[in-house]
């Protein structure tokens, strides 16, 4: 991006542009889809999304229209080319392209030309989800993978290595009653569908051995759902922790902990609990509620609950529960539970129905003689069960959850054998090689399919836990992980593994098959288990990598909760990387305090092991491709402490010691833009992708004058092609630092005043002080009234303000107050002056009939406009009738969102300029297609109350 590099490569898309608008809008929607996606084969936390993977690797590959200028010897014929390979990039991040052989293949063909014919291996040395590997391999690129996390490293097994070794073959089943066998498979397929019918033979044999223990439950006619009597299949039961009364007079008695005696939340269709207290006789009982006044469902909202935390009333008493009595209790092992309700199938909707005894017996017959005994550290940021007693992974599970755990797990490895049985039927080959040693024969497809079933049990433990609760809002069950973390819940909702509603056993084998089935098996793949501090990468590899952020959650913990399930199950397919009692934690490369003896200790950790990591990247790769690491801001630290934050600052200097210059900076979302602005505590991306280059051998030291002249030369050019891309505003801090530190990471030292090296952090926040300079220098080419409201608006927003004041700014301008009325942008009167909101403007508004047309108005019709319908018919319209202003309007936008997000802090108003700036390409596209004369003539123009364009 600065031109004082001399190039020995060719320059990469990723190095010159990115078209960031589609593949954010990709990303965020790819948050909505569900089956058949890959984050669904198994839990795993911060997946980077695939859309965002793909169109890195992409750019990261191909080479940008300037390396060519004997093909495009002009900036016009290189801008045509960047936007041909946008087109191409907007197919292939969209999600129904994700198996599309010609979209895909396109892109190989891309890739193919810029490297030489050949299809380079990409390697993330931080695979954690796969996300990155799973998307070299869809672009046709030899996969490599390697975490030091079991749990990782078997997700990248079953999404990049497995998969293309059974490639294209049919499944070896034998075929149900009454089906048909098919022509033909494709990817993995016919591995897809072994997953589900031995998936179905493990229900059959469980339901089986422990059927006896999940009984239907007898429903009453009379009772809504149902059309008759009979008997319904129990969707879960609702259970509520107790403790025993902290009143002496009732110390016999268990009292319930609970959030919310809610069941539905349906609007006209509530259901809830009454609690009936018998205090002569010490019991307590529950009745299922239908409808009611807002002020009983208003009070069942709140259960037992005191407060935040575990504050509870006592029900027999009155008395309030500490959440030090609670933590007593649980601690001596007093917490109970008790059974409040039960939810089963109905025909139309779900049956609420009281606790039943035969059902509170046929738990009870379930007796589990071991439980898993890993103990969950003591880190209260994210194991909040350990300070009320639930100390052991064993201890989050009811008995019932964990011998129906257990016992499909056997039934998985017994199965194993049958699956062999039938693959050898098949004709697959007898060659005995096991499926760790590369095998490819019955015994190895056979472990395959358990590997799948395997992490079936993982997804089932994540929703067959005692932590889980019920969602009174969908009528359904919340899994274990919401968060990344172990809450700990007091009334929790336990599943039916044999039901057809939400946490049962074939619903998990469903999200399985079905992500299998849509992986695209274009190359090989290969995950191993090694720190990425000293592993070897392929020759010739591409690094694109996700790092943990410094001072994240610790995965290795929260994995535990799945280790201690799938270890018993595949350690005998891959006992190497089950040889542990526990996930390995010593060495995982994150900055926890409680492992290490403080903060500080933690981070030198996590800083020195990084910078190792990144060294080995850097010493072992050439400098034919740039390498990319994404890197994942806190919200709590931005909004402490902004773009030049400790934890960013501190990256970038590993990096940069490491060896790297970073060429780029490209922020990439996964929320929303309203969502993140209007919540006031997000301006910025979810993540930034560092493009990086080793930096040259004969790198110089200079002087922060000979920094700050070069900053002043190139950025404000590089920060003008960033507008004109429709970088949206939340993310242009993000954008700026990519050019900015280009040129500051190109240098061996930036010396200061008295010879000791500038920091990262000083170089960053030089670059934002010209970033803020760029835009204000952008006020000059405003009309004199825009730069008055934009003067007035930083002070007062559209609060009211003294005529006096206002007329000092105006007469700076060299205007009157009058004449900044007249255009239509303020009121004045009694002595004060405030800027007209937009639902104040005129409703019979043109730019065409306004004689003391001011770029203030044009941007703010737009967004009433744009606000009420998006981009319509009428918004294009309206834009069309503005487009010589256009660019003007856009520069505006940047300022009014700087303003609102940084130095007003009003995040709503932030949100309508940064959300329009996002759809301003689709604006511009959208005016160029539509034909005005077509328009006015077969179409009346009027406005209605809202001054909206009705066409």
């Amino acid at each position: 991006m600065t031109k004082n590099i001399a190039l020995t490569h060719k320059k990469k898309l990723i190095e010159v542009a990115l078209p960031l608008e589609a593949i954010n809008k990709a990303s965020i929607r790819e948050k909505s889809l569900r089956h058949g996606h890959p984050s669904t084969l198994h839990l795993w936390w911060a997946r980077r999304p695939l859309a965002a993977c793909r169109a890195i690797l992409f750019a990261q590959l191909v080479d940008d229209p300037s390396s060519h200028p004997d093909q495009f010897p002009t900036m016009q014929a290189q801008e045509a080319e960047r936007s041909r390979l946008f087109d191409l990039i907007e197919k292939l991040v969209t999600w129904e392209n994700s198996t599309s052989k010609n979209v895909l293949e396109e892109a190989r063909a891309e890739i193919r030309k810029s490297c030489g014919g050949a299809l380079p291996p990409v390697y993330d040395p931080f695979s954690g989800g796969c996300s990155i590997p799973l998307e070299a391999q869809r672009l046709g690129l030899p996969a490599y993978g390697s975490d030091l996390n079991p749990i990782a490293v078997m997700i990248g097994k079953a999404s990049i290595e497995i998969p293309p070794r059974f490639a294209d073959q049919p499944p070896i089943h034998p075929l149900r009653e009454g089906e048909q066998s098919r022509s033909g498979y494709r990817n993995a397929e016919g591995l897809a569908e072994d997953i589900r019918y031995y998936g179905e033979r493990v229900r059959s044999k469980a339901w089986e051995r422990i059927g006896s223990f999940y009984p239907e439950i007898d429903v009453p006619s009379s009772q809504p759902g149902n059309d008759g009597d009979g008997k319904a299949t129990v969707i879960a039961w609702i259970w509520a922790r107790t403790v025993p009364s902290p009143d002496p007079a009732f110390a016999n008695v268990s009292v319930p902990l609970v959030s919310s005696f809610l069941l539905s939340a349906k609007a006209g269709k509530e259901v809830w609990l009454k609690p009936v207290v018998d205090r002569k006789a010490h019991t307590i009982a529950y009745h299922v509620r239908h409808g009611g006044t807002k002020e009983e469902i208003s009070r069942a909202k709140e259960g037992t609950k005191a407060g935040r935390g575990a504050n509870f009333i006592c029900l027999m008493s009155g008395a309030t529960i500490q959440p030090t009595y609670v933590k007593e209790e649980g601690k001596a092992g007093r917490l109970g539970a008790t059974l409040m309700a039960i939810v089963a199938e109905g025909e139309r909707e779900r049956i609420y129905l009281a606790s039943d005894r035969v059902q509170i017996q046929a738990a009870k017959q379930a007796i589990i003689n071991e439980k898993p005994d890993t103990e969950l550290p003591d880190e209260k940021r994210a194991f909040w069960t350990v300070s009320y007693g639930l100390t052991t992974f064993g201890s989050l599970f009811t008995n019932r959850q964990l011998v129906a755990l257990g016992t499909f797990s056997e039934i998985v490895a017994e199965i194993r054998d049958e699956i062999e049985r039938d693959a050898l039927g098949a004709g697959v080959t007898d060659d005995g090689i096991p499926l760790r040693e590369n095998g490819a024969g019955a015994r190895a497809y056979a472990e395959a399919v358990s590997v799948y079933l395997g992490f079936a049990i993982d997804k089932c433990s994540d929703y067959w836990s005692s932590i889980c609760t019920w969602d009174s809002s969908r009528d359904g069950i919340r899994n274990t992980f919401g968060r990344q973390a172990i809450p700990m819940t007091w009334d929790y909702a336990e599943a039916n593994p044999f039901s057809s509603s939400s946490g049962n056993w074939m619903a998990m084998v469903n999200w399985v098959w079905k992500t299998v089935a849509n992986f695209v098996t274009a190359s090989s793949g290969c995950e191993i288990q090694h720190d990425a501090q000293s592993v070897t990468y392929p020759a010739g590899a591409v690094i694109s990598t996700d790092p943990p952020y410094y001072d994240n959650i610790g995965y290795a913990d929260l994995s535990d909760f799945f280790f201690v399930w799938l270890k018993p199950l595949l350690k005998e397919i891959y006992p190497q990387i089950f040889s542990f009692l526990s996930v390995p934690k010593t060495e995982e490369l994150i900055a926890a305090p409680y492992r290490h003896g403080g903060k500080e200790a933690a981070a030198d950790f996590f800083m020195q092991g990084m910078e190792q990591a990144i060294a080995n990247m850097a010493g072992q790769i050439d400098n034919t491709y740039p390498t990319t690491i994404y890197y994942a801001f806190k919200q709590s630290e931005i909004k402490t402490e902004g773009i030049s934050s400790t934890g960013w600052a501190t990256f970038l200097q590993a990096v940069m010691q490491a060896g790297y210059a970073i060429v780029g900076t490209w922020p990439v979302r996964t929320e929303m833009a309203n969502r993140m602005i209007a919540s006031g505590t997000n301006a910025l991306a979810s993540s930034v992708v560092l493009v990086c280059r080793k930096r040259r051998l004969t790198a110089e030291t200079v002087t922060r004058g000979v920094f700050l002249q070069a900053l002043k030369r190139h950025l404000p050019r590089e920060l003008e092609t960033l507008q004109k891309a429709n970088i949206a505003p939340a993310d242009m801090p993000q954008s700026a630092i990519g050019p900015g530190i280009a040129i500051f990471s190109q240098y061996k030292k930036v010396l200061e005043a008295d010879d000791t090296s500038m920091s990262v952090r000083t170089a960053l926040q030089l670059i934002n002080r010209e970033l803020d300079d760029y835009l204000g220098g952008v006020e000059g080419d405003f009309d004199a009234e825009t730069r008055f409201a934009l003067t007035w608006f930083e002070q007062y927003g559209f609060q009211s303000g003294d005529y006096g004041m206002a007329n000092n700014i105006a007469m700076a301008k060299g205007l009157s107050v009058d004449g900044v009325k007249h255009a239509g942008i303020i009121e004045s009167r009694a002595g004060k002056v405030r800027i007209l909101p937009r639902n104040e403007l005129e409703e019979d508004w043109s730019p065409d009939r306004d004689d003391h047309l001011t770029i203030w108005e044009c941007l703010h019709y737009l967004i009433r406009q744009y606000e009420a319908e998006g981009v319509s018919p009428a918004t294009t319209y309206l834009f069309r009738q503005m487009r010589q202003h256009a660019e003007a309007v856009k520069d505006l936008a940047y300022c009014l969102y700087e303003i609102c997000a940084t130095k007003r802090q009003e995040p709503a108003q932030a949100t309508s300029y940064n959300a329009l700036i996002q759809d301003w390409g689709t604006l511009t596209e959208s005016a160029a297609r539509q034909n005005e004369d077509n328009i006015s003539s077969q179409t009346s123009v009027a406005r209605n109350g809202q001054g909206s364009l009705n066409i």
